[in-house]
């Protein structure tokens, strides 16, 4: 797939391609064939494919004799015709055939020379795949422009040919997206952000494949610490991951929950390219990595160096873990890539496993759910569908409750209109000016399951709160009062607050702004 990426912002449809620019043209026969119409008369001509050959072109034609016969030939030409393209011919040679009459473009369906805009709105997304390309004679002092015929694939007009010219040459065979601009002018997109969004969904699926919840490692790492008979590098380990978990009464504190975000593993490559060695040590996925390297049988030495672990984690796992982590699919079922929150996921014991290796595969499952919400983030930040721009950031912190491990997945979105993010003074303006989103979703026992929905704009707050259990939807319900004065008084204007039995609605429409189009009008 070629990217056409050096093309300015906006490139013209032809504004008229002559009717009969091909009258009177000889095409070349690629095997004389004597008689193939008779002298005197004509041929009913339709050019079945097109391929560029250098400077020349190659044409498939379905000739129809006057009898009805039909005979397929092989031609070339200095100029392209259209696949669908119709065309009168008469035999001048055994070696050349006469372009009598073409039909005229504009009743030629196959072959558009403007777009229709009621059959494709402007902001289509058009692709097609480059035919021909060929550059148009200039006067002295003009600007070079080619001209290309591209086969479009999708839309009510795939299947069509789209006659273009364009300040810059379309390598032949490759394939482009366009959005529509109007009825003659097109603006390409380049493939490069779309390949990666393609990657990283690739690599999504593979991870969420893997992964499996928290708990099941923090649990192990629980008994590990305390089995004397484990190595005391290995048990130090286990200990400082354990000791580094933020429990809630540090999540009350803004400056706590800064910090557990940052130690939740989604920046930790974002450290190791920054050079931040300080940040590294209680990062939860640098930690994870150092135990999987500590528990690799027949290792001569502990690697305490995450940057080392990481990199060659994947080479140097053995044989056994891979074909554990591969039996996750059949464990539970594989969630959707980007979903919201991601679903516990338990990894079964192996019999005759021994205590290392079950902590092996749960440690590196645990690295794979880290690396889902990671993931998960690039996925969604881009360009929304209104134009503006998203970024994600998207984690999952265990915190510390009594003896047990209760994740919490919370996921920040901020929304800038282009304006904002254009602006020299972004990082000295109020970071209100945004519009954010926040979503978390925990399982606190005795409440249950519980998910909140909120969304911060000019100072603005709205949510929604969804509780699994009707009791615990009560309960919060009788004191969404309390919170809305406590909110209030941290000087911030309040919405609507409300709270919900099950669980949110899943799908495209759903987003908690739907709910208060007139507090974002």
């Amino acid at each position: 797939m070629t990217e056409i990426n050096s093309l300015g912002a906006q490139s013209t449809i032809a504004p008229q391609v002559a009717k009969a620019a091909m009258t009177g043209e000889l095409l070349r026969l690629l095997q004389p064939q004597p008689g193939l119409i008779a002298p005197g008369e004509t041929a009913k001509a339709e050019v079945m494919s097109l391929r560029q050959l250098g400077v020349d072109f190659q044409l498939l034609l379905r000739l129809t004799a006057a009898n009805g016969t039909q005979t397929q030939v092989q031609t070339t030409a200095s100029q392209p015709l259209a696949p669908g393209s119709q065309l009168l011919l008469s035999q001048t040679d055994s070696n050349r055939l006469a372009v009598m009459v073409q039909q005229a473009n504009a009743n030629n369906v196959t072959t558009l020379t403007r777009l229709d805009t009621s059959q494709v709105p402007i902001g289509t997304l058009l692709q097609g795949k480059v035919l021909s390309n060929q550059a148009l004679p200039v006067n002295p002092g003009e600007t070079a422009s080619f001209r290309a015929l591209v086969s479009l694939l999708n839309s009510s007009q795939a299947g069509a040919t789209l006659s273009i010219d364009s300040p810059r040459p379309l390598p032949v065979g490759s394939l482009l997206s366009a959005l529509v601009q109007g009825d003659q002018s097109l603006r390409f997109v380049p493939l490069s952000g779309r390949q990666d969004q393609l990657l990283i969904s690739q690599q999504l699926a593979n991870q969420q494949a893997r992964q499996a919840s928290l708990p099941g490692v923090l649990s192990a790492l629980q008994q590990l610490a305390s089995d004397p008979d484990t190595g005391s590098q290995l048990r130090a380990s286990a200990e400082r991951l354990l000791a580094s978990l933020p429990d809630a009464r540090q999540l009350s504190d803004p400056k706590g929950v800064a910090q557990a975000l940052s130690n939740s593993g989604g920046f930790l490559e974002a450290k190791l390219l920054a050079g931040l060695p300080a940040g590294i040590a209680p990062d939860l996925k640098a930690q994870l990595i150092r135990l999987v390297a500590q528990a690799l049988p027949n290792a001569t030495s502990p690697m305490s160096n995450p940057t080392v672990a990481a990199n060659t984690l994947a080479q140097v796992m053995p044989g056994f873990a891979r074909s554990a982590l591969g039996m996750l699919d059949r464990v539970s079922p594989r969630p959707q890539p980007g979903s919201f929150p991601l679903p516990s996921r338990l990894l079964q014991s192996l019999e005759q496993e021994g205590d290392l290796e079950q902590l092996l595969r749960l440690a590196a499952a645990a690295v794979s759910r880290l690396q889902s919400h990671a993931l998960s983030s690039l996925q969604q930040t881009g360009v929304s569908e209104n134009g503006n721009l998203q970024t994600t950031w998207q984690a999952e912190i265990p915190i510390r409750h009594g003896q047990e491990f209760i994740p919490l997945q919370a996921k920040l979105q901020r929304e800038e209109t282009p304006q904002q993010h254009a602006d020299g003074q972004r990082e000295q303006r109020d970071p209100l000016e945004s519009l954010w989103r926040i979503e978390l979703a925990f399982d606190l026992p005795p409440l249950g399951p519980l998910q909140v929905q909120a969304q911060l704009s000019q100072g603005r707050l709205s949510g929604q709160l969804w509780a699994e259990l009707a009791q615990t939807a009560q309960l919060i319900d009788s004191q969404l009062g309390s919170l809305r004065t406590r909110l209030l008084d941290r000087g911030l204007e309040v919405g609507d607050l409300q709270c919900h039995a099950g669980t949110p609605p899943q799908g495209p429409k759903t987003r908690v702004e739907q709910r208060w189009v007139d507090e974002t009008a």
